[in-house]
């Protein structure tokens, strides 16, 4: 075989190796799981459950009134009008991500965020653990805020330079950076994702409970920083010790050596504080006034305004940047009104009741406690193939909002198993496209990486069960 045709046949096996099998995309998921329910109505018998309103305005289920019904299975065309139906019920979320996705990209465009990770670093100077901490601690509240939770990628470089300038390895650099922000995200107080499309199939009031989740995600965040302090001390006296061993910094990021330069100034401060007050106002909002998704994309909009301004960013440059970040999340954004296809499916089909009756009798031995736990450990397991936190909401809430009733326990409760859930196990699985990004930007092997984040995971779901017992101890409603 001569060197041409050699060269020939290895191109082809190369080409095959390419076409071979490939992760499906989340929305290929979605829509396997969309056709699943619209063959489930062919087979599941359509039933219903007698509600009544609760004193919080809630439709809740009667336990012992399901009835079988006439079936109403989905048709082909049906299937495709619930995706466009699924896009046009939660268009108010849909909006509300891509703005704030856009009103972001502005503020960085001022430096003002750069600006207040370079201040922590010259604060924190010599003081190693200090930095770690108030770095996780300002990345964790844009994370439980839905603010930065994919795009905490864009920051992985000054993860690592900040890492290498404490000399310590770059499972480091991620950590102080992806798990800063995720351990807010798992356990999220204010993300219109998670929490509140999840009350929003619930059938509860928007953000709340918001008390309570300020102090789960307070223990669950000195609880991360506690661990990557750990190992941060335990690599610094002796480099061998660390997962990386030998190679500490196995890729040097070819972008954002710049990260970590900005001065802060009078207008970083500004638009810091515009951030800050926008949210702050927010808050109240939705507690003193009631304010839904729609007043939130204002504020949005209102604090992307003030940071241009601020920032003297031309109006042009303002509207350019806000597309281009809104299309960072347009991914995210549009997967939320396909994973609402798949409810949409259930309930013409008249299944959802007879499904969440089925799961009602299998978990019938169970306690109201255990159930909840049963439910927050499947949804993790559920997370490790869907990934998408809305695709699991509209997949598992309609499912598990109902099923809390029949359990005799609060559908409060059953959204923070469906939130800790989908949270904790997005940092071990290898079907997120975040954690696999941010591991290629910092040359960190997958398997090296689990055996970091493994045994944090696993605090992490400790935490939860104990979170759990006690809300539901309390009997914690939607308040």
């Amino acid at each position: 075989m001569t060197d041409e045709n050699r060269s020939t046949e290895e191109s082809e096996v190369k080409q095959r190796k390419k076409r071979g099998f490939r992760m499906p995309d989340a929305y290929a998921i979605l829509f396997f799981f969309l056709v699943l329910a619209a063959v489930a109505t062919y087979i599941i018998p359509a039933g219903t459950f007698e509600t009544e309103e609760s004193s919080e305005g809630i439709d809740v289920i009667i336990p012992g009134t399901f009835s079988i019904i006439d079936s109403n299975p989905a048709g082909f065309l049906d299937v495709f009008g619930a995706i466009v139906e699924g896009l046009v019920s939660t268009s108010n979320l849909i909006f509300l991500v891509l703005i704030i996705g856009g009103a972001f990209a502005v503020i960085e465009r001022t430096g003002a965020i750069d600006a207040l990770v370079t201040k922590i670093i010259r604060i924190t100077k010599n003081k190693e653990w200090l930095l770690i901490a108030l770095v996780m601690i300002v990345f964790s509240i844009f994370g439980t805020l839905g603010i930065i939770v994919n795009a905490v990628i864009a920051f992985i470089p000054l993860g690592i330079i900040l890492a290498r300038s404490m000399k310590m390895d770059a499972i480091i650099g991620i950590s102080i950076i992806y798990l800063g922000a995720y351990v807010g995200f798992g356990v999220a107080v204010l993300d219109p994702l998670t929490i509140g499309f999840a009350q929003q199939i619930a059938e509860i009031p928007l953000f709340s409970g918001a008390r309570e989740r300020v102090i789960m995600y307070v223990i669950a965040l000195i609880a991360t920083m506690a661990y990557v302090i750990w190992y941060a001390n335990r690599i610094k006296k002796d480099p061998s010790r660390g997962i990386l061993k030998e190679n500490p910094f196995p890729k040097t990021p070819s972008e954002g050596q710049e990260l970590g330069q900005q001065d802060m100034k009078l207008k970083h401060i500004l638009v810091l504080l515009a951030l800050a007050g926008g949210i702050g106002a927010y808050v109240t909002g939705v507690f003193v006034a009631e304010w839904s998704l729609g007043e939130m994309s204002a504020v949005f909009l209102i604090i992307m305004v003030a940071a241009a301004i601020i920032g003297r960013i031309h109006v042009n440059d303002m509207i350019s940047t806000f597309i281009e970040g809104a299309n960072t999340v347009l991914y995210g954004a549009l997967i939320i009104g396909m994973a609402r296809s798949i409810v949409v499916i259930l309930e013409q089909g008249m299944v959802l009741d007879s499904v969440v009756n089925f799961m009602a009798i299998i978990m019938e031995p169970f306690s109201s406690t255990t159930g909840a736990i049963i439910m927050f450990l499947a949804n993790g397991l559920f997370n490790l193939i869907v990934t998408s936190g809305s695709g699991q909401a509209a997949i598992v809430m309609p499912i598990m909002a109902p099923l809390a009733d029949i359990m005799d326990f609060p559908r409060q409760v059953a959204v923070q198993a469906y939130t800790m859930g989908d949270g904790f196990t997005n940092i071990i699985t290898p079907l997120s496209g975040v954690l696999m990004a941010n591991l290629a930007i910092a040359g960190v092997p997958y398997t090296k990486w689990v055996k970091f984040a493994l045994p944090l995971v696993l605090i992490w779901y400790v935490l939860g069960i104990i979170y759990l017992i006690v809300l539901v101890a309390i009997n914690w409603g939607p308040v």
